[in-house]
């Protein structure tokens, strides 16, 4: 997933107040677990040994190209999801018009 922005406006109300606030938490998981599954997968694929501190330049290269995979997957993940949930909103409206 892509970083999020967080929500910042200020709820008058104390139960949208509490809303945004598990929302916000929510995200910051969100980013943690995206971020734990890259760091795994990336680790598991790319490092071969541990005879020194900093990784090959071929263990890099391949850090750098499972990051950039992993990034667009979750980025065209995101799109589709939200192209099918446009859809979805579309189809629902049109149901409530109809009835």
């Amino acid at each position: 997933a892509q970083p999020r922005a967080t929500i910042t406006v200020m709820a008058a109300d104390p139960e949208q107040a509490r809303m945004l606030a598990a929302l916000e938490e929510m995200q910051m998981r969100d980013s943690l677990r995206t971020f734990n599954g890259l760091v795994e997968r990336c680790f598991c694929e790319c490092v071969t040994g541990f005879r020194s501190k900093s990784l090959t330049e071929t263990e890099n290269k391949c850090v750098t190209a499972c990051a950039e995979k992993y990034f667009n997957h979750a980025r065209r993940v995101g799109q589709r999801f939200g192209e099918l949930s446009q859809k979805q909103q579309e189809e629902l409206m049109k149901q409530m018009q109809g009835k």
